[in-house]
């Protein structure tokens, strides 16, 4: 993943999956605009790969996650799956395997994550799309769930972030009725947070990862750690967890820049060290 420039080789080009590093921020592009950008092998494992590289890079300070094209992801690639009918079942499961670990390393390396959903999004497209912690939406995007009309189950983590940004009854109903939603319902049910028109998405997206980028890397991580636990420790522990982040935060340098710019009066520097 290169820090300020984007490879323009055909083979780069032309991959399922894009990547860069610029500012602070991993563009992570989903690039098979012809198909809808299907989920089919290749792309699950450039995209396990570009997550895995972004988590791994220490100038990584947030993720963005988009695609090109009118959709942002349709989900499996219902073409390859008919191809392969007779091998499915293992075909499915070496598809989840990367992908999975790849969106557990992401949810748990406390990186900020944005999506720009810049149209139609179904299947393990809605895992992917709502992994992220701000879940930014173009005027033209639409959800359906898809998965009991071909005979499957929920993947990509579909299931577990639309129940928690919905809640679980409302999540049932929308995978068993497949029933499809488009950008205002998505906003008022909670599944997306912002709407912009389709041309403004894009520099909004990008507006707003950089300006999380801005902030303290570690701050960002512990804050996000914290946010995740809660309920999943008790109280007592969960206020332990926060103790023991003040006081690291403050012996760090960031905190002493943060402190002495709001006495100033001007706009804290973090070197995101």
């Amino acid at each position: 993943m290169s820090n300020t420039t984007t490879d323009t080789t055909a083979d780069a080009v032309n991959a399922p999956v894009l990547s860069k590093l610029e500012d602070g921020v991993a563009h992570i592009t989903l690039n098979r605009p012809d198909q809808a950008n299907a989920l089919d092998d290749a792309t699950i494992n450039a995209l396990a790969a570009a997550i895995n590289q972004a988590c791994d890079d220490t100038g990584t300070r947030v993720v963005l996650l988009r695609a090109i094209g009118k959709t942002f992801c349709a989900g499996g690639d219902i073409r390859m799956f008919e191809t392969r009918l007779d091998e499915l079942a293992e075909l499915l499961d070496n598809l989840l395997v990367p992908l999975n670990k790849a969106l557990v390393r992401l949810q748990t390396s406390g990186l900020p994550v944005v999506s720009a959903i810049n149209g139609p999004v179904g299947g393990g497209g809605i895992g992917i799309a709502l992994c992220a912690d701000f879940v930014l939406a173009a005027d033209t995007m639409k959800l359906r769930c898809g998965y009991s009309a071909i005979g499957l189950t929920p993947d990509a983590g579909s299931s577990w972030f639309l129940a928690k940004r919905t809640g679980a009854v409302y999540a049932k109903q929308l995978f068993f009725m497949n029933t499809p939603l488009d950008a205002q319902a998505c906003l008022q049910k909670g599944i997306v947070d912002a709407i912009y028109p389709a041309e403004q998405l894009l520099d909004e997206a990008t507006a707003l990862a950089k300006q999380l980028a801005a902030a303290p890397k570690h701050v960002m991580q512990r804050t996000k750690f914290l946010v995740d636990s809660a309920g999943k420790l008790s109280f007592e522990k969960h206020l332990d967890a926060e103790r023991r982040y003040m006081v690291a935060s403050g012996g760090e340098a960031a905190s002493h820049e943060g402190i002495k710019a709001f006495i100033e009066k001007r706009k804290a520097v973090f070197n995101n060290a």
